[in-house]
């Protein structure tokens, strides 16, 4: 037969359970985790001297505070742990770090305190992610400055401290004065440590005329892998080209701007054999190319759109030019031009004329002086051309429409020598450059019968400078055999140029300026390296 329970176990049973809840009733609640230099209840931790963020927290810890710790960067994901944290105080410790992503995962915190630390920097991430936050403070750190939409993931933001950092306020404090005279945010008075002109100033009241913060810089854009002596930017239907004289290679190269590819491409080349300068004109929609050789003679090519070729049109009489050095091209009247300075010992400076088919000479100007360079300018309705010289102070020459000739007019004495000559206009006034290999270059402004000095800048071995203007700022590019290329710029309220930014180009002897589109730029030729091509740029330092 089935047996049945025994009823003296069962009762023995029931009275162990009985005792088991009695038991269990009285043990403490079990103690939630909590590294040893931490004070924990269930949602709270406070701890000081923690040699890491701690990770063995309840995870229903809402509230930390970490004091006195003894590491100092705050590295990312450091409190992805702590998921449901609200409050989070890191104050009084030796932070001088914190990762892009220290607060990932704290989509619930509402208070972060970062005080009394050495955070020198922050970085535009330090803060996203932080969709909750209300109250922020980073006050008493070494903050000079803080990066533009450093508060943009902030969007509930309420409160924000920033005092007693070390703020520099210079460009890159421009956004936050334009933030705090919109933001919601209550922020607490915020003054400056520098510049001197803004020490102590409050940041919510600078006015943001006092910001100058944009500039400009030269970014090397393009290297063409070869020497040349002359760079010569011209439009021939429509589309942008460059001659070089290229006396290594025998040849004039012919450059086009890709405008797909944004850079300048072999096109074409001219016999040259010891070229010193290819100089482009378009006369009656026809191109030519003036070609002035060291030896072997000059001559003019023509481009012949049907056979897409550079042909000879004329030579240059080698008696009339002997060791050109440099070519000018200009109209007058209706009329083209082109004259070559000649610097051998027995030539001339030549005038040539276009004249129905060809370039005829017109007339021989300042003979036996070595001359290097020519100018030609058109001012006041008096086209002038001046002539500078490697042995005498340059002459200028002025148009006679009776005569259609030039005529002597003076001399610049105030340069007993010069290089090279160019010229630029700044308002109403008339200036001069002249380069100088021995002795400081000058500037020179035209008081009505006369140049007068009004800066000398220094620069041995100078064979080579050119002023230019690119929207509405104004330089002056000087070469040297010697040291660094300088680039110079206008300064309006002085009237002078100041040093703007040095150019490392190998013996330079040409600069040019080219547009290109919408990029503006600085053609180097060099004689002994590669021609380079640097770009202007125009830079927000407020950014």
């Amino acid at each position: 037969a089935r047996r049945g329970p025994v009823p003296g176990l069962l009762a023995l049973s029931a009275l162990g359970f009985c005792l088991m809840l009695q038991v269990s009733a009285k043990r403490p609640p079990k103690t939630p985790p909590c590294p040893p230099s931490c004070s924990c209840t269930r949602d709270t931790a406070f701890c000081v001297d923690s040699k890491a963020v701690p990770r063995n927290l309840p995870s229903e810890v809402i509230s930390l505070t970490l004091v006195s710790a003894a590491f100092s960067e705050i590295q990312d994901g450091a409190f992805s742990h702590l998921p449901l944290l609200q409050f989070l105080l890191l104050n009084s410790n030796k932070f001088t770090l914190i990762g892009d992503n220290a607060f990932t995962g704290l989509s619930h915190l509402q208070y972060l305190f970062i005080e009394n630390n050495d955070i020198w920097t922050l970085s535009k991430f330090t803060f996203r992610g932080l969709k909750s936050l209300t109250h922020l403070s980073l006050a008493n750190n070494n903050l000079q400055t803080l990066p533009r939409d450093i508060f943009r993931p902030l969007d509930i933001l309420n409160d924000l401290d920033l005092r007693g950092n070390s703020l520099n306020c210079d460009c890159k404090v421009k956004w936050l004065v334009e933030w705090l005279a919109h933001t919601n945010t209550t922020v607490a008075p915020i003054y400056c440590a520098s510049p001197p002109r803004f020490q102590e100033h409050k940041v919510q009241d600078l006015p943001l005329r006092e910001f100058d913060c944009i500039t400009t810089d030269f970014v090397l854009y393009q290297t063409l892998s070869f020497p040349a002596v002359s760079a010569e930017p011209f439009l021939y239907s429509s589309d942008l080209y460059l001659a070089l004289a290229q006396p290594g290679v025998s040849a004039c190269t012919i450059l086009k701007w890709d405008y797909v590819e944004r850079q300048l491409r072999d096109y074409d080349r001219i016999p040259a054999p010891s070229a010193v300068h290819c100089k482009p004109m378009v006369v009656d929609s026809q191109l030519y190319v003036v070609v002035a050789q060291l030896f072997g003679g000059s001559y003019i090519y023509h481009w012949d759109p049907n056979t897409t070729r550079f042909t000879k049109l004329q030579d240059i009489d080698p008696q009339r030019v002997r060791k050109p050095n440099d070519l000018e091209a200009f109209r007058i009247d209706g009329d083209w031009y082109f004259a070559v300075a000649d610097s051998s010992k027995a030539g001339a400076t030549s005038l040539y004329r276009w004249h129905q088919n060809g370039f005829y000479s017109h007339q021989a100007l300042h003979p036996w002086h070595r001359d290097t360079d020519l100018e030609f300018v058109d001012g006041e309705g008096k086209p002038r051309l001046i002539v500078s010289s490697s042995s005498q102070a340059p002459v200028i020459y002025q148009w006679s429409r009776t005569q259609k000739q030039f005529v002597a007019q003076g001399e610049v004495t105030q340069v007993p020598d010069a290089q090279a000559v160019k010229h630029f206009r700044a308002g109403r006034d008339s200036y001069l450059c002249l380069s100088r290999y021995i002795g400081d270059s000058k500037i020179l402004r035209w008081e009505g019968t006369r140049f007068s000095e009004v800066q000398a800048l220094p620069s041995r071995g100078s064979l080579a400078l050119q002023p230019f203007l690119v929207g509405g700022r104004r330089y002056l590019v000087l070469g040297s055999d010697f040291s660094f290329t300088q680039i110079y710029q206008w300064d309006e309220g002085r009237q002078k140029f100041v040093r703007f930014q040095e150019l490392a180009v190998q013996a330079p002897r040409a600069f040019c300026y080219m547009p290109a589109g919408d990029a503006q730029l600085l053609l180097a030729p060099s004689f002994k390296g590669q021609t380079l091509v640097y770009r202007h740029i125009v830079v927000d330092l407020s950014a």
